[in-house]
């Protein structure tokens, strides 16, 4: 039987966080100490354990049919890759970062400056987009320290908490781009190939739709229930069910984390009383 490949980082918060996400999505694998393959050893899948930066090339040639990679490489490389889903983990932001203390009025304080940097294709179509010329210096690696020793007058580099930057003795000035984990796939995969992938993104969707969502019940004086349900965005419509009290009922919903303490509160000022909110493991939609 066929099995797809797919490649994820070889260590690091990004392998890390792609493992959990398959792993909740029923897909056991073994990933060893340092393997660099592994076989998942309930579904057709093999695993590519990758530099990052080697993701899009390996899967562009067709070594590997899919891959998980930060949307930031994704950009950076301009491999010809199908987007399919973003999986909310790895969230972080390609910045522009100056010394403590610079005066920095707008993104024009960079013309004619020494940027440092590991992604100069993303930084350059920053620059075009602002009409600014700058000279791009290409780190592997370390960027953060290459305005203390005079390499440069500013860095282009990820951003997450920014505690790297602070330890450096640097502020964050533009954003250039939001970035996160995608699940990536070389374009035209064969019928069999195929139909093994849009298995692993109906159980991806199923899963990131629970992360996503929160299912509540709560009990309401029934002169109150049309009211509520006004409030409530469920997927169709709430569950209402009669209670042993006279006069009352019990609503079952889902709610989106995005609009939860808003709606709650809103309920809560219609009378909902009892409020219990339950984690969601699978959403089938």
């Amino acid at each position: 039987m066929k099995r797809l490949k797919i490649a994820i980082q070889k260590s690091g918060r990004l392998q890390e966080g792609s493992l959990k996400m398959l792993q909740e999505c029923g897909i056991r694998v073994d990933n060893g100490r340092d393997q660099l393959r592994a076989q998942a050893s309930n579904f057709p899948v093999d695993f590519l354990y990758l530099r990052n930066s080697d993701i899009p090339q390996y899967v562009e040639d067709g070594v590997a049919d899919i891959g998980i990679i930060g949307e930031n490489v994704l950009i950076e490389k301009q491999k010809k890759l199908d987007k399919i889903l973003p999986l909310g983990f790895s969230k972080c932001r390609l910045s522009i970062a100056v010394p403590k203390n610079t005066d920095y009025p707008s993104v024009q304080f960079l013309q004619g400056k020494k940027i440092a940097t590991s992604y100069p294709n993303s930084l350059q179509q920053f620059l075009d987009q602002e009409g600014i010329k700058a000279e791009i210096h290409v780190i592997s690696g370390s960027v953060e320290i290459a305005p203390n020793i005079g390499l440069a007058d500013a860095i282009c580099d990820l951003v997450s908490s920014g505690s790297t930057l602070f330890k450096n003795g640097l502020e964050e000035k533009d954003l250039i781009l939001q970035s996160e984990a995608w699940m990536v796939a070389r374009p035209n995969l064969s019928p069999t190939l195929q139909a093994i992938f849009d298995k692993i993104v109906f159980r991806l969707k199923s899963v990131l739709a629970a992360k996503n969502n929160k299912y509540l019940l709560m009990n309401a004086p029934n002169e109150s229930l049309k009211r509520i349900i006004e409030v409530l965005p469920g997927i169709k419509s709430p569950t209402i069910m009669p209670l042993a009290q006279e006069g009352w009922s019990s609503i079952h919903t889902v709610i989106n984390e995005d609009k939860f303490w808003d709606i709650i509160e809103e309920l809560k000022a219609q009378g909902a009383q009892g409020m219990l909110v339950i984690p969601i493991q699978k959403m089938i939609i």
